[in-house]
């Protein structure tokens, strides 16, 4: 299909969501840009959420790992939904009773100042890591299907889309990424459904027959049982029940949307809804995934891994799928890099610079610098996509949960620490203890297979990062009299 075609349509769901943002951003003020003035919809910030829980990563690289991992994501998907629920009734009414704006407020209220901005130092580096290794995978798909045509260098493809998202929420934030979210995973959706009915029927097959084609050729295995593999069920389900309670719950861009809801029980319905929605979703994918390796052997395709989806979508499908892919794709990739910057925004004014706390500047000096910092991550993001250009991963996806056990370890073990103990800590050592915590993971990671033979240590590093962190804290603190403030 023309490039100049699909770049029109592009273009033109662009300015739909420019339409969007004009509308939802107007008279915005820094409450609206950082909580959304707390009167979302729980249903749109709920439907939204799917779009920004699966990410353009979750588009491509889930189908693509099924020739590899068969349907052994799935584990890790049940585990996400007991993450959601701990979410739902442990985390959340923590946050709405302290009415915070920042969530790392908690840290500062119970362990002290230092904690508070290791906390939201650690989420910084968390999501930037993430936020753009999954801008990455997107970006270089269109500069393949598209901008190269134009002779459009890869950093210039970058800052067009980075300049994209800085239009629809350089004014509104969180009020605005509420509505663009719900639009965006809307059509993501729709182009998840209707790549799945297309090749069922270009390939003549019903739901059962591609189901038995895929279990004939091992794709579609949810359970793995022996506990040496790191795709062990007990460790998946574990890993995903820890990498939702921190990359979610402990996480300021998931969780700015949800406290962005007016009341606690909304909240909660929007959490649990939406991890429902998440587990039926990411099932059609690992599906979909299965489909594309059947019709990749049909057509004798020697394609796999993250350039699977995109290689069939765009040179073997007919031209409407071709555009349904593409539209489907950014609707993928702008919720989470969209929410990722404004996020990191709200976190570095809030927390790291303590914006709302400094009284020597008006209201308007304040939105500039809101504005400034916004525009700053923008500039981050591109150095941090040009960066993962040079690595290259060939699994996004495996890349990004990797970094997440490392980087979101010690926000558990901060988190966990001041929620279940009543001690008090020593707060100028959790710095310390927070950097030590993962460095010895990596060492733990990097040599297992002399240090545990053949067990596989897989992404249940995150719960040991938690563990070490937790430990280190308990050692650095002392029995407090005074009741743990939660």
């Amino acid at each position: 299909m023309s490039p100049l075609l699909l770049f029109s349509f592009v273009i033109a769901y662009f300015m739909i969501l420019l339409g969007v943002a004009w509308y939802t951003g107007k008279n915005s003020t820094n409450d609206s840009f950082f909580i959304g003035n707390k009167s979302s919809n729980w249903m749109l910030v709920a439907f939204g959420m799917v779009g920004t829980s699966l990410s353009g990563v979750t588009f491509v690289s889930v189908p693509g790992a099924v020739a590899k991992e068969s349907f052994a994501y799935f584990q890790i998907t049940l585990g996400y939904l007991i993450g959601y629920l701990a979410i739902a009734y442990v985390l959340l009414p923590l946050y709405y009773r302290l009415n915070l704006t920042s969530i790392y407020h908690y840290l500062h209220n119970r362990l002290g100042f230092k904690s508070y901005k290791t906390g939201a130092s650690f989420f910084i580096l968390s999501r930037i890591l993430g936020a753009t290794a999954r801008l990455y995978l997107v970006v270089n798909i269109l500069q393949e299907a598209i901008l190269n045509s134009f002779h459009v260098p890869f950093w210039a493809t970058t800052l067009i889309i980075l300049v994209m998202i800085l239009l629809y929420t350089y004014e509104g934030g969180v009020k605005t990424i509420v509505w663009t979210d719900t639009l965006q995973t809307t059509c993501m959706l729709l182009g998840l459904v209707i790549c799945v009915v297309y090749i069922l029927n270009h390939m003549n097959m019903g739901f059962g027959e591609s189901l038995q084609a895929m279990g004939e050729k091992g794709y579609s295995k949810i359970f793995f049982t022996d506990p040496n593999s790191k795709l062990f069920f007990v460790k998946q389900i574990l890993a995903g029940a820890f990498i939702t309670v921190t990359m979610t719950g402990m996480d300021q861009e998931m969780m700015q949307k949800n406290i962005s809801v007016k009341t606690l029980k909304d909240s909660q319905k929007n959490v649990i809804s939406m991890s429902i929605v998440l587990m039926i979703v990411i099932l059609i994918f690992l599906f979909l995934g299965g489909l594309l390796y059947l019709y990749a052997n049909q057509l004798n395709l020697e394609v796999t891994g993250d350039k699977l989806f995109p290689a069939i979508a765009l040179q073997h499908m007919p031209p409407f799928v071709s555009v349904i892919f593409i539209i489907a794709l950014i609707s993928a990739l702008f919720p989470s890099a969209d929410g990722a910057i404004t996020a990191l925004t709200s976190t570095f004014c809030i927390d790291i610079i303590g914006m709302q706390r400094r009284s020597d500047m008006t209201d308007e000096q304040k939105k500039k610098l809101r504005q400034r910092v916004h525009l700053s991550f923008a500039f981050i993001f591109l150095l941090f996509v040009m960066m993962f250009k040079w690595i290259n991963d060939s699994s996004m996806i495996g890349l990004i949960l990797k970094v997440a056990t490392f980087t979101y370890g010690p926000l558990l073990g901060l988190f966990t620490f001041g929620i279940i103990s009543k001690r008090k800590v020593s707060d100028q050592l959790v710095p310390f203890i927070c950097v030590i915590s993962p460095i010895i993971c990596f060492l733990l990671d990097r040599f297992q297979k002399q240090i545990f033979g053949s067990f596989e240590l897989g992404l249940e590093l995150l719960i040991i990062n938690g563990l070490i962190t937790f430990i280190g804290l308990w050692l650095a603190s002392k029995p407090s009299n005074e009741p743990a403030q939660a």
